[in-house]
């Protein structure tokens, strides 16, 4: 019964890449179906347009089947495809000069007041309501911020995780996620009438 039940288990990231790699191409296919959606979701955020979100996507999973002999086991297959596609949606946003830029020294100069938080911030998915309206809030949020949001609280990220990324320092990232909260919080309060205490 137990052999059964392990039978049963979804095949591991790393399961799925060895089977790639060994010549079996349309194991990748299972790699699109698990990460399509949260990946969907940090191209939707970022680009804010389905028709380009949707071409970045495509894009990145072409490069990430065409490097994939070069993959290294450093990170997570998840990770790895999250920046690949992170950087194809930075490219998307340098051709429309739609970027938005941040000076790095001054977010790592203010990285001294950020609060250390390492997990989501409590009550933040208490309630349904609470739910749709942070979903929909933050992709109204400048590509800087929603989509480091979208990665920490989306598609579960550490900032270990985000640093890889990205590519930003860890000091950058942590200011980026307390500045996105904050603008998220106060568009979240101001949506449901409560105040900022009650959502974050």
């Amino acid at each position: 019964m137990q052999d059964l039940a392990q039978e049963n288990m979804p095949a591991a990231d790393e399961e799925i890449v060895r089977r790639v790699l060994a010549g079996e191409k349309r194991a990748f296919g299972e790699l699109v179906d698990r990460h399509k959606d949260k990946a969907m979701t940090l191209a939707f955020r970022m680009l804010k347009n389905r028709e380009e979100a949707e071409e970045a996507l495509q894009d990145a999973f072409v490069r990430a089947f065409n490097a994939l002999p070069r993959f290294e086991w450093k990170a997570s297959f998840s990770t790895w495809l999250y920046r690949i596609l992170y950087n194809v949606c930075i490219t998307y946003l340098d051709k429309r000069s739609e970027a938005v830029h941040v000076s790095v020294n001054d977010e790592e100069g203010d990285a001294l007041n950020v609060p250390s938080e390492e997990s989501a911030p409590d009550g933040l998915y208490e309630s349904r309501e609470i739910q749709v309206a942070v979903t929909e809030e933050i992709e109204k949020l400048p590509e800087t911020y929603a989509g480091i949001l979208t990665l920490f609280l989306v598609n579960d990220q550490s900032y270990e995780q985000i640093v890889e990324v990205t590519g930003l320092s860890l000091a950058t990232v942590k200011v980026r996620l307390f500045r996105g909260r904050l603008l998220l919080r106060d568009a979240v309060s101001k949506r449901l009438g409560v105040t900022n205490s009650a959502v974050l």
